[in-house]
């Protein structure tokens, strides 16, 4: 029997009767635009209290967008949260993720930048992971473009996002002070194909289906570290990590097993599964309100693991 919380059932019960085409069965334009849509009906206002800013971020090939949050709380130390977008790497924005991210700004009272990296097919791998790095070096060295001290980064992100972010922590370590990488259901091995991704294949918004159509846009060396994080072979002194997975994830277990390979090799974890949940729900507070709370949690475990 699969645990399913209540919350969450009332939604997938909502979405089978609407019914309609899967995100893997529409070209990328239109996925976007679903994307887009499901967060304006799932997704909580932005909380009060956070001042946003849209900011110009150089980049690779060009120009990327971004936005600063500035919580009214914001910690004066420069702790400086860099936050990357989950979508499978092919849809998702600024305003996908915009409520999440000032809310993640106001529970941790730190300052956050979010950051437009470019999106597949139309730019490939690792045309994410080079404006990911890009931008976080920049974050780390142009404080004045910003409005605020930065001193040391936290790399966050949800899925794709966590994805990112994990290769960030470990390749900006030895360049600049990271205070913790905090991965939220991240997509760490993009080879894997057994437990929780069959387990979980279809019935829990994010598909199996989905997770090859995101892969095939994506066109990844699947056995890169900057493809997939955990066949890395540099595993010393990382930043501290908080680990974040769902129970009904087809993700769950590579999230699962990052964190051991984490714990394992030495380096600091807090890791945290919300039973009953789906992926996605961390942009879905409002139609699952118990995401609600496994976010504010996070933000607790965040504090306790840099304490």
């Amino acid at each position: 029997m699969v645990y399913v919380r209540e919350d969450v059932q009332q939604l997938l019960g909502m979405m089978a009767a609407v019914g309609g085409p899967q995100m893997n069965e529409v070209d990328p334009e239109t996925a976007r635009a679903m994307y887009v849509q499901m967060g304006s009906i799932g997704e909580r206002p932005v909380p009060e209290g956070v001042t946003l800013a849209d900011i110009e971020i150089p980049g690779p090939a060009g120009p990327l967008k971004g936005r600063t949050y500035r919580p009214a709380n914001a910690a004066a130390d420069g702790t400086t949260i860099v936050f990357y977008h989950g979508g499978g790497w092919v849809i998702g924005d600024l305003e996908t993720h915009n409520s999440l991210v000032a809310e993640i700004a106001k529970l941790t009272g730190f300052n956050a930048v979010a950051v437009d990296y470019r999106l597949a097919p139309e730019a490939p791998w690792p045309a994410a992971v080079d404006d990911a790095l890009a931008a976080a070096r920049w974050v780390a060295t142009e404080p004045a473009a910003l409005g605020f001290k930065v001193s040391r980064l936290i790399f966050c992100g949800d899925s794709a996002g966590g994805n990112l972010s994990a290769i960030a922590a470990r390749a900006i370590r030895t360049e600049f002070p990271v205070a913790a990488q905090w991965l939220i259901y991240p997509g760490v091995d993009m080879t894997n194909a057994e437990g929780s991704m069959q387990d979980y294949a279809e019935g829990y918004l994010l598909t199996a289906a989905g997770m090859a159509w995101f892969g095939a846009h994506y066109a990844a060396d699947v056995t890169h570290p900057h493809a997939s994080p955990i066949l890395s072979d540099d595993w010393d002194k990382l930043p501290p990590a908080l680990v974040f997975t769902c129970g009904l994830d087809p993700l769950r277990d590579q999230g699962r097993a990052y964190a051991g390979k984490l714990i394992a090799t030495g380096n600091r974890v807090i890791f945290r599964e919300a039973a009953g949940q789906v992926h996605g729900s961390a942009q879905l507070r409002q139609a699952i309100p118990s995401a609600q709370a496994d976010l504010e949690g996070q933000a607790a475990d965040l504090k306790a693991l840099l304490a």
